[in-house]
């Protein structure tokens, strides 16, 4: 019953954990309209994609945006003296390293004032794969044949929603949009400064970037909306395990009752004995209420026992699941 809840609670805990990793108060923004027309959800194709002049509009012109940050994504072969390995380009600005909350551990990330510049931010794995035990600040690399100069290093930070961002090079949003040769961006973030702004602030973006592109062309997804979906969800997954275990521990306490009544049966003359030798009903009654008490007690420190090691095998072979106990 503990292991099963357990496992619920830290799937949720796990869940929630990740998309709160994103950042606070985040509103995403997906080029092309989700619709839902009796089927699957579908996302259309939109008459314009996001470009950088509409994250520089909505910059400008939303005072509730602390932050944006535009995003471009591709794949490309990073290359320092004789080692080399394909890696994941993330191009952006400096906005980005506080909407996802990103920490370097050395050196700068990417300046404010240069969107174009041949210039790179290393994640941890990245680094330690082409440098070694070096330091690569000041080294230069080639990103997808373009020669660049290492200026950051990135604190490790693991996999979050499915990408390991220590794997990752980071450059100047115009550089990566040149390099693969692309007009739009994959994602624009942005921070709204306060949480109870988050749904105004997202309408207003929609309606900004509808007038700039003469049609509804834009998904907004708001971090809330999808934070609370996930965590009902998984709530409620968490309440039909607890269901579940709760049968189980009904049936096995009528197991119980009917050991128990067989144990009573078979010591009848024993109950006998002590009878004839004066003692009472009610000595019995906690005789065997005492005899079950403390039986059940040491079956249940067992019990815990048992769920705190499921609990501790399951943190050591998945250490970025959180299992939990819950009594």
């Amino acid at each position: 019953v503990v292991l099963l809840t357990s496992l619920g609670e830290g799937a949720r805990l796990y869940v929630t954990g990740e998309f709160a990793s994103l950042g606070s108060n985040l509103l995403i923004m997906v080029p092309g309209k989700t619709e839902t027309t009796g089927g699957a959800p579908m996302v259309s194709t939109g008459s314009r994609d996001l470009t950088l002049e509409d994250a520089l509009v909505l910059e400008v012109q939303v005072s509730d945006l602390s932050r944006v940050a535009p995003v471009s994504v591709g794949t490309a072969r990073a290359e320092s003296r004789d080692r080399g390995r394909d890696i994941t380009v993330i191009g952006t600005t400096r906005s980005l390293l506080e909407v996802r909350q990103l920490r370097l551990r050395s050196g700068r990330y990417l300046p404010a004032d240069t969107p174009d510049a041949p210039i790179c931010v290393l994640g941890a794995k990245v680094a330690s794969e082409l440098f070694g035990g070096q330091n690569p600040l000041g080294e230069r690399i080639r990103v997808g044949g373009v020669k660049m100069r290492v200026i950051g290093l990135m604190a490790p930070r693991g996999t979050s929603i499915g990408m390991d961002l220590d794997e990752v090079v980071h450059v100047p949003v115009k550089t990566a949009m040149r390099m693969f040769d692309q007009s739009s961006l994959f994602r624009i973030l942005a921070e709204v400064r306060t949480p109870e702004r988050i749904d105004a602030t997202a309408e207003l973006c929609r309606r900004i970037i509808e007038d700039r592109h003469d049609d509804d062309d834009v998904t907004i997804i708001t971090q809330d909306a999808v934070l609370s979906t996930f965590d009902s969800i998984l709530g409620a997954l968490t309440l039909a395990l607890g269901a579940i275990a709760a049968i189980s521990r009904t049936v096995a306490g009528i197991g119980i009752m009917n050991v128990m009544l067989v144990a009573v049966s078979e010591r009848t003359s024993e109950i006998g004995l002590l009878k004839a030798l004066g003692v009472t009903e009610r000595q019995v009654l906690a005789v065997f209420l005492v005899e079950s008490s403390v039986i059940s007690l040491i079956g249940g420190a067992l019990g815990l026992l048992l769920a705190l090691a499921g609990t501790v095998f399951v943190r050591a072979q998945l250490p970025d699941f959180l299992s939990l106990i819950h009594i």
